[in-house]
Protein backbone atom coordinates (compact mmCIF):
# COMPACT_ATOMS: atom_id res chain seq x y z
CA UNK A 1 0.00 0.00 0.00
CA UNK A 2 1.55 3.24 -1.23
CA UNK A 3 0.74 6.68 0.11
CA UNK A 4 0.83 9.47 -2.48
CA UNK A 5 0.75 13.17 -1.50
CA UNK A 6 -2.44 15.03 -2.33
CA UNK A 7 -2.15 18.74 -3.10
CA UNK A 8 0.87 20.74 -4.21
CA UNK A 9 3.12 17.69 -4.72
CA UNK A 10 0.48 15.62 -6.50
CA UNK A 11 1.23 16.33 -10.15
CA UNK A 12 5.02 16.42 -9.74
CA UNK A 13 4.88 13.08 -7.89
CA UNK A 14 2.82 11.46 -10.66
CA UNK A 15 5.31 12.80 -13.22
CA UNK A 16 8.26 11.44 -11.19
CA UNK A 17 6.70 7.98 -10.95
CA UNK A 18 6.02 8.01 -14.68
CA UNK A 19 9.67 8.78 -15.38
CA UNK A 20 10.63 6.00 -12.97
CA UNK A 21 8.43 3.52 -14.85
CA UNK A 22 5.00 3.57 -13.16
CA UNK A 23 1.89 5.07 -14.71
CA UNK A 24 -0.47 6.48 -12.09
CA UNK A 25 -3.89 7.64 -13.25
CA UNK A 26 -6.65 9.25 -11.21
CA UNK A 27 -9.99 10.89 -11.62
CA UNK A 28 -10.55 14.41 -10.37
CA UNK A 29 -12.82 13.25 -7.54
CA UNK A 30 -11.12 10.02 -6.50
CA UNK A 31 -8.47 9.49 -3.86
CA UNK A 32 -7.77 5.95 -5.12
CA UNK A 33 -5.42 5.96 -8.12
CA UNK A 34 -4.90 3.25 -10.69
CA UNK A 35 -1.28 2.01 -10.83
CA UNK A 36 0.00 -0.22 -13.63
CA UNK A 37 1.68 -2.59 -11.16
CA UNK A 38 -0.32 -5.45 -9.66
CA UNK A 39 1.92 -5.40 -6.57
CA UNK A 40 0.95 -1.81 -5.73
CA UNK A 41 -2.23 -0.27 -4.38
CA UNK A 42 -2.37 3.35 -3.31
CA UNK A 43 -4.27 6.30 -1.92
CA UNK A 44 -3.83 10.06 -2.10
CA UNK A 45 -3.74 11.81 1.28
CA UNK A 46 -2.39 15.16 2.39
CA UNK A 47 1.36 15.22 2.97
CA UNK A 48 0.66 16.70 6.40
CA UNK A 49 -0.97 13.41 7.46
CA UNK A 50 1.15 10.90 5.54
CA UNK A 51 3.76 10.06 8.18
CA UNK A 52 1.07 9.23 10.75
CA UNK A 53 -0.63 6.79 8.40
CA UNK A 54 2.69 5.18 7.50
CA UNK A 55 3.63 4.87 11.17
CA UNK A 56 0.24 3.32 11.99
CA UNK A 57 0.60 0.79 9.15
CA UNK A 58 -2.24 1.86 6.86
CA UNK A 59 0.48 2.55 4.26
CA UNK A 60 3.55 0.37 3.86
CA UNK A 61 5.38 3.34 2.39
CA UNK A 62 4.68 6.87 1.21
CA UNK A 63 6.03 10.25 0.23
CA UNK A 64 5.92 13.28 2.48
CA UNK A 65 8.02 16.21 3.62
CA UNK A 66 10.70 15.94 6.28
CA UNK A 67 8.91 18.86 7.97
CA UNK A 68 5.75 16.81 8.52
CA UNK A 69 7.69 13.85 9.89
CA UNK A 70 9.13 16.22 12.48
CA UNK A 71 5.81 17.93 13.11
CA UNK A 72 4.02 14.62 13.75
CA UNK A 73 7.03 13.11 15.57
CA UNK A 74 6.46 9.99 13.49
CA UNK A 75 8.52 6.86 14.08
CA UNK A 76 9.12 5.69 10.51
CA UNK A 77 11.98 4.48 8.33
CA UNK A 78 13.37 7.29 6.16
CA UNK A 79 14.23 5.26 3.07
CA UNK A 80 15.67 8.04 0.91
CA UNK A 81 15.65 11.75 0.14
CA UNK A 82 13.83 12.88 -3.00
CA UNK A 83 14.62 16.54 -3.48
CA UNK A 84 11.78 17.81 -5.65
CA UNK A 85 8.75 20.01 -5.17
CA UNK A 86 6.00 21.68 -7.16
CA UNK A 87 8.26 24.40 -8.55
CA UNK A 88 11.92 23.50 -8.08
CA UNK A 89 14.44 20.77 -7.38
CA UNK A 90 15.81 22.66 -4.37
CA UNK A 91 15.23 22.10 -0.68
CA UNK A 92 12.60 24.31 0.89
CA UNK A 93 12.95 25.99 4.26
CA UNK A 94 10.63 26.98 7.07
CA UNK A 95 11.28 30.55 8.16
CA UNK A 96 9.92 32.91 10.77
CA UNK A 97 8.91 36.20 9.16
CA UNK A 98 7.69 39.64 10.16
CA UNK A 99 6.64 42.66 8.17
CA UNK A 100 9.54 44.54 6.57
CA UNK A 101 8.94 47.61 8.76
CA UNK A 102 8.34 45.66 11.99
CA UNK A 103 10.16 46.66 15.18
CA UNK A 104 10.89 42.96 15.73
CA UNK A 105 14.53 42.52 14.71
CA UNK A 106 15.65 39.25 16.33
CA UNK A 107 14.11 35.98 17.46
CA UNK A 108 14.36 37.15 21.07
CA UNK A 109 12.04 40.06 20.21
CA UNK A 110 9.21 37.52 19.74
CA UNK A 111 8.99 37.05 23.51
CA UNK A 112 5.30 37.26 24.44
CA UNK A 113 4.24 37.73 20.79
CA UNK A 114 1.80 35.73 18.67
CA UNK A 115 2.91 33.58 15.71
CA UNK A 116 0.71 31.86 13.12
CA UNK A 117 1.80 28.73 11.28
CA UNK A 118 0.73 25.32 9.97
CA UNK A 119 3.83 23.80 11.60
CA UNK A 120 2.81 24.40 15.19
CA UNK A 121 4.77 21.73 17.08
CA UNK A 122 8.05 22.30 15.23
CA UNK A 123 7.74 26.06 15.71
CA UNK A 124 7.13 25.66 19.45
CA UNK A 125 10.17 23.41 19.75
CA UNK A 126 12.34 25.88 17.82
CA UNK A 127 11.28 28.78 20.03
CA UNK A 128 11.80 26.74 23.18
CA UNK A 129 15.29 25.73 22.02
CA UNK A 130 16.12 29.42 21.61
CA UNK A 131 14.64 30.44 24.97
CA UNK A 132 11.67 32.35 23.52
CA UNK A 133 8.21 32.13 25.07
CA UNK A 134 5.56 33.06 22.48
CA UNK A 135 2.02 32.03 21.58
CA UNK A 136 1.89 29.79 18.49
CA UNK A 137 -1.46 29.33 16.79
CA UNK A 138 -2.50 27.09 13.91
CA UNK A 139 -3.09 28.76 10.56
CA UNK A 140 -5.49 27.24 8.04
CA UNK A 141 -3.78 28.99 5.12
CA UNK A 142 -3.12 32.41 3.60
CA UNK A 143 -0.65 32.81 6.45
CA UNK A 144 1.29 35.63 4.77
CA UNK A 145 -1.60 38.09 5.00
CA UNK A 146 -2.05 37.74 8.77
CA UNK A 147 0.82 40.01 9.78
CA UNK A 148 0.72 42.51 11.33
CA UNK A 149 -3.05 42.84 11.86
CA UNK A 150 -3.81 39.38 13.29
CA UNK A 151 -0.42 38.15 14.49
CA UNK A 152 3.04 39.56 15.10
CA UNK A 153 4.91 37.01 13.00
CA UNK A 154 4.42 33.88 10.92
CA UNK A 155 6.36 30.67 10.36
CA UNK A 156 5.97 29.64 6.73
CA UNK A 157 7.63 27.53 4.07
CA UNK A 158 9.42 29.04 1.10
CA UNK A 159 11.17 27.67 -1.97
CA UNK A 160 12.33 30.79 -3.76
CA UNK A 161 11.24 33.57 -1.38
CA UNK A 162 9.12 35.24 -4.07
CA UNK A 163 5.86 34.97 -2.11
CA UNK A 164 7.50 36.49 0.98
CA UNK A 165 8.88 39.40 -1.03
CA UNK A 166 5.51 39.94 -2.71
CA UNK A 167 3.91 40.26 0.72
CA UNK A 168 6.63 42.62 2.03
CA UNK A 169 7.88 40.14 4.60
CA UNK A 170 11.33 39.96 6.18
CA UNK A 171 12.90 36.68 7.29
CA UNK A 172 13.82 36.73 10.95
CA UNK A 173 15.13 33.19 11.33
CA UNK A 174 15.34 29.85 9.52
CA UNK A 175 13.85 26.98 11.53
CA UNK A 176 14.67 24.03 9.29
CA UNK A 177 15.31 22.84 5.75
CA UNK A 178 12.97 20.27 4.28
CA UNK A 179 12.48 18.12 1.21
CA UNK A 180 10.36 15.20 0.13
CA UNK A 181 11.25 11.87 1.70
CA UNK A 182 10.25 8.33 0.82
CA UNK A 183 9.33 6.68 4.11
CA UNK A 184 8.31 3.19 5.21
CA UNK A 185 6.42 1.58 8.05
CA UNK A 186 8.85 -0.19 10.40
CA UNK A 187 7.04 -3.55 10.29
CA UNK A 188 6.80 -3.40 6.49
CA UNK A 189 10.53 -2.63 6.30
CA UNK A 190 11.24 -5.82 8.26
CA UNK A 191 9.14 -7.89 5.82
CA UNK A 192 11.65 -9.14 3.18
CA UNK A 193 9.17 -9.14 0.30
CA UNK A 194 7.83 -5.67 1.05
CA UNK A 195 11.29 -4.29 1.75
CA UNK A 196 12.53 -5.51 -1.63
CA UNK A 197 9.65 -3.71 -3.37
CA UNK A 198 10.17 -0.53 -1.34
CA UNK A 199 13.89 -0.53 -2.14
CA UNK A 200 13.13 -1.02 -5.85
CA UNK A 201 10.75 1.95 -5.85
CA UNK A 202 13.31 4.08 -4.01
CA UNK A 203 16.11 3.14 -6.42
CA UNK A 204 14.08 4.01 -9.52
CA UNK A 205 12.68 7.24 -8.09
CA UNK A 206 16.20 8.40 -7.22
CA UNK A 207 17.41 7.36 -10.66
CA UNK A 208 14.63 9.39 -12.31
CA UNK A 209 15.50 12.44 -10.22
CA UNK A 210 19.23 12.11 -10.89
CA UNK A 211 18.54 12.05 -14.61
CA UNK A 212 16.56 15.27 -14.49
CA UNK A 213 19.58 17.56 -14.43
CA UNK A 214 21.72 15.62 -16.89
CA UNK A 215 21.74 14.81 -20.59
CA UNK A 216 23.58 12.41 -22.83
CA UNK A 217 26.03 13.62 -25.47
CA UNK A 218 27.46 11.65 -28.35
CA UNK A 219 29.60 12.74 -31.28
CA UNK A 220 32.34 11.77 -33.69
CA UNK A 221 35.79 13.28 -33.15
CA UNK A 222 39.19 13.18 -34.83
CA UNK A 223 41.28 10.74 -32.80
CA UNK A 224 44.18 13.19 -32.71
CA UNK A 225 42.05 15.65 -30.69
CA UNK A 226 40.77 13.11 -28.14
CA UNK A 227 43.30 13.73 -25.35
CA UNK A 228 42.90 17.49 -25.65
CA UNK A 229 39.11 17.31 -25.42
CA UNK A 230 39.16 15.03 -22.38
CA UNK A 231 41.84 17.15 -20.70
CA UNK A 232 40.05 20.45 -21.20
CA UNK A 233 36.51 19.32 -20.41
CA UNK A 234 36.12 17.77 -16.94
CA UNK A 235 32.55 16.82 -17.80
CA UNK A 236 34.00 14.36 -20.35
CA UNK A 237 36.39 12.82 -17.86
CA UNK A 238 35.11 9.25 -18.29
CA UNK A 239 33.45 9.03 -21.70
CA UNK A 240 32.86 5.87 -23.68
CA UNK A 241 35.25 5.96 -26.64
CA UNK A 242 34.73 3.65 -29.64
CA UNK A 243 36.86 3.26 -32.73
CA UNK A 244 35.07 4.09 -36.00
CA UNK A 245 35.69 2.30 -39.29
CA UNK A 246 37.96 5.20 -40.21
CA UNK A 247 41.03 4.71 -37.93
CA UNK A 248 41.49 8.48 -37.70
CA UNK A 249 38.11 8.96 -36.00
CA UNK A 250 36.45 7.87 -32.75
CA UNK A 251 32.91 8.03 -31.38
CA UNK A 252 32.40 9.50 -27.92
CA UNK A 253 29.38 9.07 -25.65
CA UNK A 254 29.05 10.57 -22.18
CA UNK A 255 26.67 12.02 -19.60
CA UNK A 256 27.02 15.66 -18.52
CA UNK A 257 25.14 18.25 -16.49
CA UNK A 258 22.63 19.90 -18.79
CA UNK A 259 23.71 23.38 -17.69
CA UNK A 260 27.27 22.89 -19.02
CA UNK A 261 26.24 21.80 -22.51
CA UNK A 262 26.16 25.38 -23.79
CA UNK A 263 29.82 25.75 -22.79
CA UNK A 264 30.96 22.34 -24.01
CA UNK A 265 29.45 22.26 -27.49
CA UNK A 266 31.36 25.28 -28.92
CA UNK A 267 34.63 23.79 -27.65
CA UNK A 268 33.77 20.43 -29.17
CA UNK A 269 33.04 22.05 -32.52
CA UNK A 270 36.28 24.02 -32.37
CA UNK A 271 38.16 20.75 -31.94
CA UNK A 272 36.59 19.11 -34.95
CA UNK A 273 33.67 17.21 -33.40
CA UNK A 274 30.89 16.31 -35.83
CA UNK A 275 27.43 14.82 -35.52
CA UNK A 276 26.97 16.10 -31.94
CA UNK A 277 23.72 14.75 -30.49
CA UNK A 278 22.21 15.78 -27.15
CA UNK A 279 19.48 13.52 -25.76
CA UNK A 280 17.38 13.44 -22.58
CA UNK A 281 17.71 10.74 -19.92
CA UNK A 282 14.96 8.93 -18.01
CA UNK A 283 17.01 7.31 -15.28
CA UNK A 284 20.61 7.20 -14.06
CA UNK A 285 21.34 4.23 -11.82
CA UNK A 286 24.72 4.36 -10.12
Amino acid sequence: MLGLPKGSLEESTIALFKKAGWNITKSSRSYKPSIDDEELDGRFVRAQEMSRYVEQGFFDCGLTGYDWILENESDVVEVCDLVYSRATTLKSRWVICVKEDSDIKTLKDLEGKRIATELVNATKRHLEKNGVNAEVEFSWGATEVKVPDLVDAIADITETGSSLRANNLRILDTMLYTNTKFIANKASWENPEKRKKIETIAMLLRAALDAGSKVGLKMNLPKAHLSKIIGELPALRKPTVSQLSDPAWVAIETIVDEKVVREIVPCLKANGAEGIVEYPLNKIIA
